[in-house]
């Protein structure tokens, strides 16, 4: 997740820079900063690197994390591209300025009210009977995006090729990241983490919901496609000497997406063109989404999908940790039986350095990272290499970081929000209710 600390414009704060200074000071092994938009577009307060004008900022975080870290932490950056996703709208701004009044809706109109006065009728007097019509006739006169329009908020897809910009996608999109990654270098940055998971651009070309027919979409070859192309468009602007590892999904989680089998095909071929790590993840989609509030954006962490990629302690009998594990051995094990050793990194709900260590051990990941634990104690890492793993600050997984994220306020841990607000210095939210970072702790 985001912490949501960046300024309007994308640029970094300064609660960047002491918040990955926290971080960097637990001494991990590799810090990736958060997903950051690599086109130069209005995207609220989330880091970019769409233009040079970014570099300054991008920086300083370097430096701030090399000092903090005593260049111990090797630091990379999570570039990603999104489509445009819109706020759900009242009722009657969607009929009044979004939906476009077309010859289906009148006839479909006529039908389910028996009068065909519609077919004439002015699109004024249409779009305010449209305001007047319960959820059951609208759900026979609007089409299936319409409907989802109204009642989630418009969401563009990669499937979406009526529309240029949707369409152009594929000429557009390696160049931009190619750019986006030399920037990466440019900053000091020690690499870069290519975002194809979720429910982001990247990750829509490999999701088998994927039809598009400009041999882009379809069959597994074709998905593969663009992503593989980003690639060697970054690869090219770095050079072989940078890290270029890439995230996506073990599986989509939602009816008619990807599987593990899918994604076991995609991990060799990445391992193939030269990924130097690959990052899995689950789920996170729209698809299965909760519907929002009316003025808010849908939320892709909320349905199933979203619950498999964040699982939280109001679980099933399996409970909220390491559920992605038993899929990541199984592309692992696809990987190194195609004769490739790029490290492969396991995620989600790994908490305690016993689990860690069983899932080396065990040979069922090369790398363990962790989101939520190291937001519960950024000296996770430090105190467990001192064996003083009892001090650890244990995430307690009840998403509480998450609801923050999902409603674009700064993101705490419940677990230390709210301890020392009088301490000199720090930095606060909400009326001084909430601290920006944590606690510092002494070895």
């Amino acid at each position: 997740m985001v912490p949501w600390r960046a300024t309007d414009d994308g640029f970094v704060t300064k609660q960047n820079l002491e918040w990955y200074r926290r971080f960097a000071q637990g001494r991990p092994a590799v810090l990736v900063v958060e997903a950051t938009g690599v086109r130069d577009i209005p995207s609220g307060p989330l880091l970019r690197i769409g233009d040079d004008r970014f570099l300054s900022g991008l920086r300083q975080l370097v430096d701030v994390v090399k000092e903090a870290s005593a260049g111990e932490t090797l630091l990379f950056i999570q570039i990603i591209d999104f489509l445009s996703v819109k706020r759900r709208p009242e009722k009657e701004k969607y009929f009044d300025r979004f939906l476009q009044i077309r010859t289906p809706h009148r006839e479909r109109l006529a039908k389910a009210t028996t009068n065909d006065h519609w077919l004439d009728a002015s699109e004024g007097d249409v779009r305010s009977f449209f305001k007047t019509l319960t959820d059951e006739v609208l759900a026979n006169v609007l089409n299936e995006r319409e409907l989802e329009a109204l009642r989630f908020g418009y969401r563009e897809r990669v499937t979406d090729v009526h529309l240029p910009h949707i369409k152009q996608l594929p000429q557009e999109l390696p160049s931009i990241f190619a750019a986006a990654a030399e920037r990466a270098r440019m900053a000091g940055f020690d690499g870069v983490e290519l975002h194809y998971a979720h429910a982001y651009t990247m990750a829509g070309f490999l999701s088998a919901q994927n039809d598009r027919n400009d041999g882009y979409g379809g069959s597994l070859k074709n998905r593969l496609r663009l992503p593989l192309e980003v690639y060697r468009a970054v690869r090219e602007s770095v050079g072989e000497d940078y890290v270029v590892g890439v995230r996506f999904l073990a599986d989509e989680v939602v009816e008619g997406g990807s599987r593990v089998d899918d994604a076991a095909f995609y991990a060799v071929e990445f391992a193939r063109a030269g990924f130097d790590f690959l990052s899995l993840s689950k789920g996170g989609k729209f698809e299965d989404a909760h519907q929002p509030k009316v003025g808010q954006a849908v939320y892709p962490y909320t349905g199933r999908s979203g619950y498999e990629c964040m699982p939280t302690v109001l679980s099933d009998e399996r409970g909220p940790f390491g559920r992605t594990v038993p899929l990541v051995a199984v592309i692992k094990q696809r990987v190194n039986g195609a004769g490739f050793r790029t490290p492969i990194v396991a995620t989600g709900g790994i908490g305690t350095f016993e689990q860690a260590e069983e899932i080396l051990k065990l040979g069922l990941a090369d790398i363990v990272g962790m989101a939520r634990q190291a937001l519960a104690d950024p000296d996770w890492f430090v105190k467990v290499k001192l064996g003083r793993g009892n001090e650890v600050r244990r995430c307690t997984y009840t998403n509480y970081c998450e609801a923050l994220d999902q409603a674009h306020r700064p993101v705490t841990c419940k677990l230390w929000d709210r301890v020392d607000l009088n301490e000199p210095g720090i930095a606060t939210v909400d009326d001084g209710r909430r601290r920006l970072e944590p606690p510092g702790w002494k070895e």
